[in-house]
């Protein structure tokens, strides 16, 4: 008897951990951190809801921290299994995690020196950079697409021939395992999924039947996107209208992939003359600044096109006027140039990282511009401003919100309604789950799905809830 259990991404969007047992191995979907206000962010430090050291093996489905950053506290409690990933995917994990450790430092320091003037003692980190070095060690098996993988105990996994059209290295994952009575069965986890006609990654493919199983995510399952051209085309509008006025174009993004899909547009309106070549462009980001140096070494797993009409030796990622800043001097030396001038930093959600420096700078003035480019979580300082806040605090400091506000939702890595029903109706699952979603979007795809498959058995899982498969 097969099952799968949920210890993540079940009414939220992060903390991606699902679990198969099938065959005799026990096998966990990805181990995400829990990313969002306090409440979330809280369930890193409970337990999984299951034995680490009981894991055989860990298939991890895309970089991300919501699918990658718990791996350090998995191999801290026991994991001594293979971590399954493209190779694309082990480099960013690796980058992604070091960041992670570097980020809970921070906020442990910070906690640790106000906590001890009331005489309390702070709570470790959640791993640190030596955690994050022996989890490494595991990272043994990286996998090419396509190729079959043998788990043991009649259990194989297929990383999808095409990317999942997410990010870099993203990959849809097959199981094949022994259902009841020796029956083979499959598994399709999506992990992430995309929309498809993006300029870096590939289109994700259709699925390939038979599936029994169909674990999906639903992170816009009641919403659709603008369409990819027209939100290109309110991009360079709101650049291009905010440098003839010498303003500041402030972008908070996400270090991996969105980062780099803005500086090929950005480049591409440089080499079109739409922006000038000395127009100053700041990547704000040292972890942006190596994923887009990753992104270099596997420009084979991105798209063919993508290097149409450049010289030999040129990088869709590099142009004129283009600044890598690395440390924190550079970064606080970007206010003392004078605009017009283009800003990216992270975080994308705007909870931390340098574009809260920013914002405290360029938040309150009329010329500025904000641009955001990528989903904003329930209690994030980017939904409130979304949501529109006339003030808010950044830094405990009351700043009012008077730049121009675009949000620009057509640039999302993951797809929307239509795309994940049409997806799930090519599938046709016997038994289907929809995961990574807020309780809205995740009800609502479900609704839909059950009257368009009216064969398939839809269930919206809890966090700890097991089901035969």
């Amino acid at each position: 008897m097969a099952e799968i259990s949920f210890h993540g991404a079940v009414g939220t969007v992060t903390g991606s951990c699902h679990l198969i047992h099938a065959g005799g191995r026990r096998i966990l979907l990805d181990a995400g951190a829990f990313q969002g206000p306090w409440a979330v962010e809280s369930l890193n430090y409970r337990p999984f809801g299951f034995d680490p050291a009981s894991i055989n093996s860990l298939i991890l489905s895309h970089g991300h921290l919501d699918h990658c950053g718990r791996i350090p506290v998995l191999s801290n409690q026991g994991f001594r299994g293979s971590i399954f990933t493209t190779y694309p995917t082990r480099d960013i994990a690796n980058l992604i995690l070091m960041d992670s450790a570097h980020v809970l430092k921070e906020e442990f320091m910070w906690r640790q020196k106000r906590l001890l003037r009331a005489g309390i003692k702070a709570e470790a980190p959640l791993y640190t950079f030596d955690d994050v070095y022996y989890s490494m060690e595991l990272f043994d098996r990286p996998v090419k697409l396509h190729q079959k993988v043998d788990l043991g105990d009649g259990v194989s996994l297929t990383f999808h021939s095409a990317e999942a059209g997410h990010i870099l290295g993203s990959a849809q994952v097959y199981i094949d395992y022994p259902g009841r009575h020796g029956k083979q069965k499959r598994l399709l986890y999506t992990g992430d999924l995309g929309d498809g006609d993006r300029p870096l990654v590939n289109d994700p493919d259709a699925p390939e039947r038979p599936v029994d199983v169909l674990v999906m995510e639903s992170t816009y399952g009641n919403r659709e996107h603008r369409s990819y051209g027209e939100s290109v085309d309110e991009l360079e509008e709101a650049i291009t209208s905010t440098i003839r006025k010498k303003g500041t174009v402030l972008i908070p993004t996400f270090a991996l992939e969105r980062s780099q899909e803005l500086l090929y547009h950005i480049g591409q309106m440089k080499r079109a003359g739409k922006i000038a070549a000395k127009v100053p462009v700041f990547l704000n980001s040292p972890l942006a600044i190596d994923i887009t140096r990753l992104y270099q070494r596997y420009c084979d797993y991105c798209k063919h096109e993508l290097m149409t009409g450049l010289g030999k030796g040129d990088s869709p990622f590099m142009f004129p006027g283009l600044h890598f800043t690395q440390t924190a001097d550079e970064s606080r030396a970007i206010h003392t140039v004078e605009g017009p001038k283009i800003v990216l930093a992270g975080s994308g959600m705007m909870t931390g990282g340098r574009i809260k420096h920013h914002l405290k700078h360029y938040l309150w003035k009329e010329s500025t511009t904000l641009i955001i480019v990528g989903y904003q979580a329930e209690g994030s300082l980017g939904r409130r401003i979304v949501d529109g806040a006339d003030e808010v605090k950044i830094f405990g400091q009351p700043v009012s919100v008077r730049a121009r506000i675009y949000t620009i939702n057509g640039f999302s890595a993951h797809a929307d309604r239509s795309h994940l029903m049409d997806f799930a109706k090519r599938t046709k699952p016997r038994k289907l789950f929809v995961v990574h979603g807020e309780p809205l979007s995740s009800s609502a795809l479900a609704g839909e799905l059950s009257r368009e498959l009216p064969s398939t058995e839809i269930h919206v899982p809890r966090l700890g809830q097991s089901f035969r498969i």
